[in-house]
């Protein structure tokens, strides 16, 4: 199980492996709604995008995961981010998370299409048996887009995290495995069809 640094791409969207040229579209995709002040997601401020960036590259390096800029194919716009997180080989499961979407793209076909692409190379490319899901579990939208691709509740994680309020977060956890990806590809490939609401699931 390893990380390829290519892009994927499908539809109106491509995922490209962040780097450097990517922060300026970051920068207008995170003003975008102000999603850095938002109270339940995390998602780095403009001013921290070079430490996030840093971040990225050095678990990349430590095959950790890998993180990509979210691009709007039809006029080249990056709006957002998401990443492959927490990867332990040797038991071949990796996190699908801290993924944010420009506002004007939540609630769109652009979340599901992002989730399918990176589930394809989860499962069919890097051979893991499962994938995982974290959120802050006050969160019900991003529970509801999470449940939507067709992942499943597993449980509570209690006091899990400080968020940076200050506040204790309980996270949710949810999971794909192996031998349920033909059938949410299935559905996956059916909601891509025909388009639900949808939102940044994280």
């Amino acid at each position: 199980m390893e990380f390829s640094r290519y892009s994927l791409s499908l539809n109106e969207v491509r995922l490209e492996p962040l780097q450097p040229h990517h922060l300026p579209g970051l920068t207008a995709a995170i003003a975008d709604g102000n999603l850095h002040e938002l109270f339940l997601t995390i998602v780095p401020a403009p001013e921290r995008l070079q430490a996030f960036l840093a971040k990225a590259l050095a678990d990349y390096q430590a095959g950790l995961g890998l993180t990509y800029a979210i691009i709007y194919q039809p006029d080249n716009t990056v709006i957002g981010s998401t990443r492959f997180m927490r990867a332990v080989p040797e038991h071949r499961r990796v996190e699908i998370g801290f993924t944010f979407l420009a506002q004007r793209f939540q609630r769109t076909g652009v979340n599901t299409t992002a989730k399918y692409l990176l589930l394809c190379q989860a499962f069919e490319q890097m051979d893991c048996l499962r994938v995982e899901f974290l959120t802050d579990c006050l969160n019900r939208r991003s529970r509801n887009a999470i449940e939507r691709i067709g992942a499943k509740y597993e449980g509570l994680l209690r006091k899990h995290m400080q968020m940076r309020d200050g506040r204790i977060r309980d996270s949710v956890l949810y999971s794909i495995t192996a031998d349920e990806w033909p059938g949410v590809k299935q559905h996956l490939t059916f909601m891509m069809q025909n388009p639900p609401t949808d939102t940044a699931a994280r």
